[in-house]
C-alpha cells in the first residue's frame, strides 16, 4: 500500500532561476510539496532557453522542474507584489535565488518576512553569501569551481578541466533542500521558524574538505592526474587488449590480492616501493607500468573476471548512452514516465527510496501554465485575469 507523500500539504513559493534553487524545490515536489514557481512574463526561468534537446525544451529545465506549477508574475508591479503577498499568506516556505539585493528590495529578506509572514520559512540561495565582502558579486557554477580551487585539482598534468556537471549548483541545491526539511521539522516540533541560507561557494567549499586538509597539513595540494585518483594508487583506467577498464584498490589487503591473483606476483606486494599507499602514490609511474603490462594483453572481459576474483573493484568507462541503458537502472526499475510540453520522457526516480512511498513525478510545466488557475484560487475573476494578461503583468 502506498502512503501519502510526506510533504503533502506543504506549499512552497519559489522565485528561482537556473539550477540551485530549482533543484532544491524539485526534490520537495518529489516528496509531495506543492511548488508554485514564479516566472517572469514573456521569458520565464532563463534555464528554459539553455537548449532545445527535449521536445523543444531545455534538458536542464526538464530535469529540474517536474511536478511544479508555473505562475507568471511581474513582481515590479503593484499587482504582482500583491498576488505574491497573498500566496505567501498560504505558504510554508519561500525559496529565492534572486540577484544580489533583489530580495530586500521586494521585502522578501528574512527580517522583513518575519514581520509580514512570520510562519513562512525563507530560504535564500546566493553565490557568495548574502553578507560579507562578496555579497554583491554575481556567481555562476564555473566561477565557484575556480574560486574553491576545484579546477586546480581537476584535469591532467598539462591542463585544468571543469567538472562536467553543475557541481556547485547541485551542492547548493542539496543543502538548501536538507536545510528546508530541517527547518520544517523544527517548526513542527518547536513552533520556531528558522531562515535557511546557502551559498554556492560555501556548499562547494564543504565538498573540498579532503583536498583542503591534504593541502593544509600535507604541505602540497593533490596533483592533477586525469582519471586517476590523486592520493590513492593504483586507482584509475588501464588499457586492455580491446578497450579500457578502471580499477580501484582501496587498502593494502586489496593490493596484496591484486598482486597475487591479477599480477601473479605476490612478492610485489611487499616491495618497498609499493607496500603502502603513500609509497604507491610516490612511485605511481612505476606502479602503472607494472599493472599496465599485465592488463594490456588481456581482453576487458577477462581482466574484469580476474579483478572480481581478487575482490578488486572495477568498472567500465561508459559513455552517457551506456549509462542510460545501464542494467542496474533497468533491473531496479528506476525509470518513470514524465510528461513534458510536447511529449513524454523517462525520468529517474529520486535516489532516496522511502518504504511505502512512491515519489510524485508530475509533468514539467509550460511557461505560465497554471497562472489562471492559481489566480482563480486567489479570488481573481476572469475579467481581472484577462486585464492582467493584457498589461503583461502575468
Amino acid at each position: 500500500m502506498t502512503s501519502t507523500p510526506p510533504l503533502q500539504g506543504i506549499t512552497v513559493v519559489s522565485l528561482e532561476q537556473a539550477v540551485a534553487a530549482p533543484f532544491a524545490t524539485r526534490q520537495l515536489a518529489d516528496l509531495g510539496a506543492r511548488v508554485i514557481k514564479i516566472e517572469r512574463p514573456g521569458g520565464g526561468d532563463f534555464a528554459r532557453g539553455y537548449d532545445e534537446a527535449v521536445y523543444g525544451n531545455s534538458s536542464y529545465f526538464v530535469w529540474l522542474n517536474r511536478s511544479k506549477e508555473s505562475l507568471t508574475l511581474d513582481l515590479k508591479s503593484e499587482e504582482g507584489r500583491e498576488i505574491l503577498g497573498e500566496l505567501l499568506g498560504q505558504a510554508d516556505v519561500l525559496v529565492q535565488n534572486l540577484g544580489p539585493g533583489a530580495a530586500g528590495r521586494l521585502g522578501l529578506d528574512p527580517a522583513t518576512l518575519a514581520r509580514t509572514h512570520p510562519r513562512v520559512i525563507p530560504c535564500s540561495v546566493s553565490g557568495w553569501g548574502t553578507d560579507g565582502p562578496w555579497a554583491d558579486r554575481k556567481a555562476y557554477d564555473l566561477l565557484v569551481q575556480c574560486e574553491t580551487g576545484l579546477l586546480s585539482i581537476t584535469g591532467t598534468w598539462d591542463e585544468m578541466a571543469k567538472v562536467g556537471i553543475s557541481v556547485a549548483d547541485i551542492a547548493a541545491g542539496m543543502y538548501a533542500y536538507s536545510g528546508i526539511l530541517t527547518a520544517l521539522l523544527r517548526r513542527a516540533t518547536t513552533g520556531e521558524v528558522s531562515a535557511v541560507e546557502v551559498s554556492l561557494f560555501e556548499a562547494l567549499a564543504e565538498w573540498m574538505g579532503a583536498p583542503a586538509y591534504y593541502t593544509r597539513h600535507g604541505g602540497r595540494q593533490p596533483a592533477r592526474v586525469g582519471a586517476q585518483h590523486a592520493t590513492i594508487a593504483p586507482y584509475g583506467p588501464y588499457e586492455t587488449a580491446d578497450g579500457t577498464i578502471l580499477l580501484a584498490v582501496q587498502n593494502d589487503r586489496e593490493w596484496r590480492s591484486l598482486c597475487d591473483v591479477v599480477l601473479d606476483e605476490p612478492e610485489t606486494a611487499t616491495d618497498a616501493r609499493f607496500a603502502t599507499n603513500s609509497a604507491r602514490v610516490a612511485h605511481r609511474e612505476e606502479l602503472n607500468e607494472l599493472v599496465r603490462a599485465k592488463l594490456l594483453p588481456l581482453e576487458t572481459k577477462r581482466a574484469a573476471e580476474l579483478l572480481d576474483a581478487a575482490g578488486v573493484a572495477n568498472a567500465s568507462i561508459n559513455q552517457v548512452e551506456d549509462f542510460l541503458n545501464h542494467p542496474v537502472l533497468e533491473g531496479r526499475d528506476r525509470w518513470r514516465p514524465v510528461q513534458v510540453p510536447g511529449g513524454q520522457i523517462e525520468a529517474l526516480r529520486p535516489p532516496a527510496d522511502l518504504a511505502g512511498v512512491e515519489p510524485v513525478m508530475g509533468p514539467v510545466p509550460a511557461l505560465g501554465e497554471h497562472t489562471a488557475s492559481i489566480l482563480r484560487e486567489l479570488g481573481r475573476s476572469e475579467d481581472v485575469i484577462s486585464d492582467l494578461r493584457d498589461r503583461d503583468l502575468v
